[in-house]
């Protein structure tokens, strides 16, 4: 099974483990002096839409953080990343979950207010950068990696990692927010690597 996640923003992080391998970078989704707002969203779903090759390459899962309703720009563009995310996924076939940044952080460092740096410290400590020792590691990447191991660890079924291609067992197509709780029911830049110079 193929997993995506994704830290959505402006500095959009991913990170994606195809067949056991993963890679990892951050794409920025920046407008142009004179541009509209929404060629923001133009760029991202081209992009989103050249992660889904088709066939045993494509994620069979996505998974992004839960967008929180502070307000401003910010919380706007994640939250217009996060319904195309899901429009994508309903397009292509492929299952998401959003997963609550407090579940993420406990989970990374072992308390739900850890901060940036300590999600750093624990993505290294962890060994989940090893797989791009020279990596610029911006915070939207680690995070996009943690959620990546997130996934990996609590969200998709045993065993199905090592197996690229679709014929994974199934999980429901919209997973619960916090994936982790007990009730759960079932341009590119230096080090973004192939995927994140798509479209």
């Amino acid at each position: 099974m193929n997993v995506l996640a994704l830290d959505l923003g402006t500095r959009t992080g991913w990170a994606l483990c195809e067949g056991g391998r993963i890679e990892s970078g951050v794409q920025v989704f920046d407008v142009k002096r004179g541009e509209s707002p929404g060629m923001r969203y133009v760029r991202f779903n081209r992009w989103l839409a050249g992660m889904y090759v088709g066939g045993p390459s494509s994620p069979d899962i996505v998974v992004y953080e839960q967008t929180h309703n502070r307000g401003g720009a910010a919380t706007e563009v994640a939250a217009g990343f996060a319904t195309r995310v899901q429009e994508w996924a309903a397009t292509y076939g492929v299952q998401h979950a959003a997963v609550h940044s407090a579940t993420l952080k406990k989970f990374t460092t072992g308390s739900g207010r850890g901060q940036k740096d300590a999600m750093h410290s624990a993505a290294l400590a962890h060994g989940w950068l090893a797989h791009d020792r020279l990596g610029d590691w911006d915070d939207n990447r680690v995070d996009a990696i943690c959620l990546l191991h997130y996934a990996l660890a609590e969200i998709v079924p045993a065993g199905s990692v090592a197996s690229a291609g679709r014929s994974a067992p199934a999980i429901p197509s919209a997973l619960p927010h916090d994936a982790a709780t007990p009730a759960m029911a079932s341009p590119a830049e230096p080090g973004s690597g192939a995927r994140g110079v798509r479209g």
